[in-house]
């Protein structure tokens, strides 16, 4: 199995960037699909972005494109989510997350098997 620790959360302005992080270890990073999710407290889990196993394909939330890039480094076993534009809406406790059974878009975290502790995001207006 994979182990997963984000980290690069924050307090932002609206308008501002954050970098999130997440170093994973345990099994080969290279044949986990992995992705981003976020949550606020009493809503469900909501996808992000995904990033295919070689990287070569992404994919992201409506709410989001345009404005976050996800890019991972499977030599250095590090899966990144840039945030920039940030808005207060986006404030949420954001998780990366990995599938061991996928290599392409989904946004179900059902689909995930591994998951980090997360890491908090606070965007102010």
């Amino acid at each position: 199995q994979v182990q997963l620790v984000e980290s690069g959360g924050g307090l932002v302005q609206a308008g501002g960037s954050l970098r999130l992080s997440c170093a994973a270890s345990g099994r080969t990073f290279s044949n986990y699909q992995v992705g981003w999710f976020r949550q606020v407290s009493g809503k469900e889990r909501e996808f992000v972005s995904c990033v295919s196993r070689s990287g070569g394909n992404t994919y992201y939330a409506d709410s989001v494109k345009g404005r976050f890039t996800v890019s991972r480094d499977n030599a250095k076993n590090t899966l990144y989510l840039q945030m920039n534009s940030l808005k207060p809406e986006d404030t949420a406790v954001y998780y990366c997350a990995a599938s061991s059974y996928y290599n392409g878009y989904t946004s179900n975290h059902r689909d995930y098997d591994y998951w980090g502790q997360g890491t908090q995001v606070t965007v102010s207006s």
